[in-house]
């Protein structure tokens, strides 16, 4: 066994940023995915001729991975083409027809508290102004202790933010819930289910979310990129630099079992039978995995099972080729359902589908300075919530599916986005295509919901409950989304590095 060669399975975020890491510090490195491509979660399909992104859409926090270019000697802007979008989301209500049933959100927080105004009113904008300041607040209160920390608990946490351990983290909001605080800023029931769907980031209702969630909202204020090549141009260039560092990066390989011996993990067993020793093992992948057995008995004691209940929502999705015809798209677009509370209870409770849900659409051609020519075709990503049931006996049946698709669908063209035959040339993607693409988890894209207070502690951290096998991923701390992993990525490079030591 080589005395400091580390494995690393799954080439996501999490993985690749880790295995970046420790490539970059002198470290043997072999990164184990299953697939033929890098990017775990951030996926790249064939459809309609061409290459579509299939996964997460929003590049945030540049200042993650600003750092950890910086870090492995790289700089970010000489391996990735970034555009700040002016345009944050585009968000639309009911027919479309009147000017009221469309609203933009701008990067620049004056025009937005412009629009604010118009749409509804001077009060609701300077409200809207002391909200951004809130969110600015919370987020600038956890960064340092909480989201660039190793895992916390609350006492911990208490501490960090304040010498005043209550009135610290009572400026958070982490006892309330997102609505309920929302309520506070925002008297229009439009503008409240705006920023209520900030939630649905970490795949949870804002019922249920701990107001601690609106920092979402600054996180987004505070710069949205586009990138020249999409999303997966990101794993992409990760994956090259690792390799450039001297990783070993290996597709095709799967993992069926983390080896253990003596309490420790050791290595791991591929599906072909291959042995790989190691002195460390990374699992960049969702955690219920390793709770459920699938990489082995031994691996079930790495960290605590969580309940179907909690975890976090699936999705259906299309990937289009459509004309850039009917309403005008921005490159984020929002259709809201008519019942914000009837959808997550939906979604939640009965573990159904919303017969009248919000839609995501990421019109990825459409980019700041570069408009689709009109009438030519743009590749769409469209997405709509689910619940995370594809292995239980409540599971979406097909019949299910196809009533929601044609409900979708037929909203969109009520709001003036005509689509046409695209639909049945596009590729859809369910809940049991993420339960069969992401083992063990249900469907569930962002590891378990985050409802209540005590979410953000019961993420495991970097360390696992065995010795020599490290976390990453959105299932981890600091959760889900591709910053948030890369973060956790971080972290477990620093916990490999610190251990070795």
């Amino acid at each position: 066994m080589s005395r400091n060669r580390v494995v690393v399975i799954g080439a996501g975020i999490g993985g690749l940023v880790a295995a970046l890491e420790l490539a970059a510090r002198g470290v043997e490195v072999v990164v184990c995915e299953a697939w033929e491509q890098p990017g775990g979660k951030i996926r790249q399909v064939p459809v309609g001729g061409t290459f579509q992104n299939a996964g997460p859409t929003v590049f945030t926090m540049k200042w993650v991975f600003e750092e950890l270019f910086a870090q492995v000697g790289e700089t970010l802007s000489d391996h990735l083409q970034l555009s700040k979008l002016e345009t944050l989301a585009r968000h639309i209500w009911g027919a479309g027809e009147a000017p009221s049933d469309q609203f933009d959100l701008f990067a620049d927080i004056k025009a937005s508290a412009d629009a604010v105004a118009e749409f509804a009113g001077a009060a609701e904008a300077r409200r809207y102004q002391a909200f951004c300041e809130r969110t600015r607040l919370i987020y600038r209160t956890l960064e340092s202790p909480y989201l660039r920390a190793a895992r916390t608990h609350p006492a911990s946490l208490a501490w960090a933010v304040g010498r005043d351990s209550v009135s610290g983290l009572m400026q958070i909001s982490p006892f309330g819930s997102m609505w309920g605080e929302l309520g506070r800023y925002f008297h229009n029931p439009r503008l409240r289910q705006l920023f209520g769907r900030y939630a649905t980031y970490c795949g949870s209702s804002p019922f249920s979310a701990s107001a601690t969630l609106m920092l979402v909202a600054h996180v987004e204020q505070d710069g949205v990129w586009s990138l020249e090549g999409g999303m997966h141009a990101l794993a992409s260039k990760l994956a090259e630099l690792t390799a450039k560092k001297g990783a070993e990066l290996r597709y095709g390989a799967r993992v069926s079992e983390v080896l253990i011996q003596g309490a420790r993990a050791k290595g791991v067993q591929l599906s072909n039978g291959e042995v790989i020793d190691a002195a460390a093992v990374i699992f960049n992948g969702d955690s219920a995995a390793l709770a459920s057995g699938l990489l082995g008995g031994e691996s079930t004691r790495a960290t605590s099972a969580s309940k179907a209940m909690q975890r976090s929502l699936s999705a259906v999705t299309w990937n289009l080729v459509a004309p850039n015809s009917g309403l005008s798209l921005s490159m984020h677009n929002v259709f809201f359902s008519d019942n914000t509370r009837r959808e997550f209870d939906t979604l939640f409770s009965q573990g159904k589908l919303p017969t009248d849900p919000t839609v995501y659409i990421c019109a990825q051609d459409h980019v700041e300075g570069k408009l689709p020519v009109r009438d030519a075709p743009q590749r769409l990503f469209c997405l709509i919530n689910a619940p995370a049931n594809a292995d239980r006996p409540n599971a979406l049946t097909d019949a299910e599916i196809e009533r929601v698709q044609a409900a979708t669908f037929a909203k969109l063209a009520r709001c003036g986005l005509q689509l046409g035959g695209a639909v049945n040339d596009g590729l859809r993607t369910t809940p049991a295509d993420f339960n069969r693409l992401f083992p063990a988890t249900g469907g569930a894209l962002y590891g378990q919901a985050s409802h209540g207070w005590r979410s953000a502690f019961e993420r495991p951290g970097a360390r696992s409950k065995i010795d020599g096998l490290y976390l990453a991923g959105g299932s981890a701390h600091p959760g889900p989304g591709v910053p948030m992993a890369a973060l956790s990525g971080r972290q477990a490079a620093a916990s490999v590095i610190a251990d070795f030591s």
